[in-house]
């Protein structure tokens, strides 16, 4: 029951957060936004048990975020923390179980998604289809507002479930 309570706040706070009135995005920077998003698209993917006690949130490429981001370091995400990581090189994203990617230029995207196949790796980005491209969460801002894809193909790939509650929020499921 203790759970459920829980699970049903963070789905409020999701929520808020998705449905937000467009000034609530003249209040908050993009990216405090987006971080805000990160955090809840961890909170509603069910991580296999044998990725340990941590999750390593890489960023990608040049950091959007600055300091907003460190504020999800060390955060709960059920009995494992955040642990904030700034990525240079397709290598490192090895030590990554969640990445935005910053870059999405270029070959930015299949490059990573091809460094990343068969990995558990919740693949994130903010770049107009990006989802189609094979990511799995892609954040848009529409009206001032911060909405996201979903790409279950995708998900599925990389190992990770994503919650029915998140996805009945995202403007689109890809299957």
């Amino acid at each position: 029951m203790r759970r459920s309570a829980r699970m049903s706040a963070w789905c409020l706070g999701l929520a808020l957060i998705a449905f937000a009135p467009a000034a609530l995005s003249d209040d908050l920077p993009e990216y405090r936004l987006k971080a805000a998003f990160l955090y809840n698209f961890a909170l509603f993917t069910e991580w296999p048990a044998d990725i340990g006690s941590t999750l390593n949130l890489c960023v990608y490429g040049r950091d959007p975020f600055g300091e907003e981001i460190d504020a999800l370091q060390g955060k709960p995400v059920g009995d494992r923390r955040v642990v904030v990581r700034r990525i240079s090189s397709v290598e490192g994203l090895a030590v990554c179980q969640i990445v935005f990617i910053a870059d999405p230029s270029g070959e930015g995207i299949s490059r990573v998604l091809s460094s990343l196949r068969g990995a558990t790796v919740l693949t994130i980005a903010d770049a107009p289809g990006a989802a189609k491209q094979g990511v799995a969460l892609n954040m848009n801002v529409v009206k001032n507002k911060v909405t996201f894809e979903a790409n279950l193909t995708a998900a599925r790939a990389a190992n990770v479930k994503l919650s029915s509650k998140l996805l009945s929020l995202a403007t689109e499921v890809l299957r």
